[in-house]
């Protein structure tokens, strides 16, 4: 185990509340914690809760070969396990000295002090019999595992019930519950056990201690007992020496809280019995306290109808906005738009320029040229029109109707001119991309 030790002041705070008689959880000296039995769905299955120690017990059974040396007598197995969810101190995958001696004082105080009939589980002698397996599962550990182990486990099989079975020849049918109904087990008497702590050499006893007080505790008293006082199993352990005066004073004291224990066990018995006979909810999703958050539930108030849509339109009528505040599209340049007063998006924008300058620069005509150079030089007059931006520099010029129909020609000189001059735009342009990749 990986305790986490105690510092000194914390040592020297409990035993000197426990030497006030206080107790850190504020119980009085022979005070017991709170117990609450919660049942599962099916038979056999419990969940006690001593304070904060919560302890799971599941039982089942299944047909064996019985012993050689009892031929008629079933068998019962008890396996306790303390698993790192219940503390940090119990390592997974490991048997420690805490949970050997717990299995070893569970026999002692359930198997061999014979609270059930083994002779009532057998089902044909020295061939087929009942085997009980009772499994305790530690869900939280803040003291005193023992005693609740055993008030869970005993609960566990005072709840449980096995199938039914009948015999022909050699042959053994087991009924399911819906065949047949179960068998409870014949239980003489519940043995529950006490745990008593000594403190300073045995100058002071609690009862049911918790965690804190079983670190700093001298010695560990153990009494199992039935309701009928008769004493199941004993045990010591820590080596303080304890009169005779005391271990009487723990049976009368232990006798007292074991008929308070089983007044309460069997309580919880016949109400879940009564419960499942008359149908009602149970299990341990019913058993726990629904904490939810609640809201107030308003009345269903009639809501008037009448003049509903007008009212919507005069709504929508007054929403509208007018035409006047809404922004027209600005439109920059070809490609770009905007809408309303914002950053003007200047994107190709000088590109654009500088091609409409050199266009400019490109068709004005040398000023040699007569009056016919300059009116074939406007656009109306001649359009030139690129089909094919090729590295073959193809350019194809076409004359327009309107300048045959009024008699109008060009001049070849004048079109090789031109057309040398838009060769020449084109290079520059070439020469661009060419800079440009580069």
């Amino acid at each position: 185990m990986r305790d986490t030790p105690l510092s000194n002041c914390e040592r020297q705070f409990i035993l000197q509340a426990i030497a006030e008689r206080q107790r850190l959880d504020g119980r009085q000296t022979y005070d017991y914690r709170n117990i609450k039995i919660t049942f599962g769905t099916e038979y056999g299955c419990c969940i006690v809760e001593l304070g904060k120690t919560r302890v799971l017990a599941q039982v089942s059974c299944e047909l064996v070969t019985p012993k050689l040396s009892r031929p008629t007598e079933g068998i019962i197995f008890f396996n306790l396990e303390l698993s790192p969810m219940a503390s940090p101190a119990f390592e997974p995958g490991r048997q420690s000295e805490l949970l050997v001696k717990l299995n070893r004082l569970l026999e002692r105080c359930l198997r061999n002090s014979k609270c059930i009939d083994t002779e009532s589980l057998c089902v044909v002698a020295g061939a087929k019999v009942w085997q009980i397996r009772v499994d305790l599962h530690l869900l939280n550990h803040d003291g005193n595992i023992i005693d609740a182990a055993s008030i869970a486990a005993i609960v566990a099989l005072s709840h449980f019930k096995r199938p039914d079975v009948s015999i022909q020849g050699e042959e053994v049918t087991v009924y399911t519950p819906e065949e047949r109904d179960p068998i409870p087990l014949s239980i003489h008497h519940m043995p529950i056990a006490v745990s008593f702590a000594f403190f300073q050499q045995g100058t002071y006893l609690l009862v049911d201690p918790i965690e804190h007080e079983e670190r700093v505790m001298d010695g560990l008293l153990v009494i199992a007992m039935n309701k009928h006082r008769e004493l199941c199993t004993i045990q010591s352990s820590g080596g303080i020496m304890l009169l005779k005066d005391q271990v009487l004073r723990c049976t009368k004291i232990a006798g007292v809280k074991v008929a308070e224990i089983t007044e309460l066990m069997q309580k919880a018995l016949e109400n879940d019995k009564k419960v499942r006979q008359e149908g009602g909810k149970f299990g341990f999703a019913e058993s726990i306290p629904n904490k939810r958050i609640t809201t107030f539930k308003l009345d269903e108030a009639p809501v008037d109808t009448d003049g509903v849509e007008e009212q919507a339109e005069e709504i929508v009528t007054k929403a509208e906005p007018s035409p006047s505040l809404i922004p027209k599209p600005i439109v920059c340049a070809p490609g770009t738009g905007q809408i309303g007063e914002g950053i003007q998006n200047e994107w190709m924008i000088d590109d654009l320029e500088e091609e409409e300058e050199e266009d400019e620069e490109d068709i004005v005509p040398e000023p040699g040229l007569g009056n016919d150079n300059e009116k074939a030089s406007k656009p109306t007059d001649v359009e030139i029109i690129q089909l094919s931006d090729s590295e073959e520099e193809e350019l194809i010029i076409l004359e327009p109707e309107g300048m045959q129909k009024k008699g109008r020609k060009i001049k070849s000189e004048e079109a090789q001119q031109i057309t040398s001059k838009i060769v020449s735009k084109n290079n520059k342009k070439k020469q661009k991309k060419k800079g440009s990749q580069l």
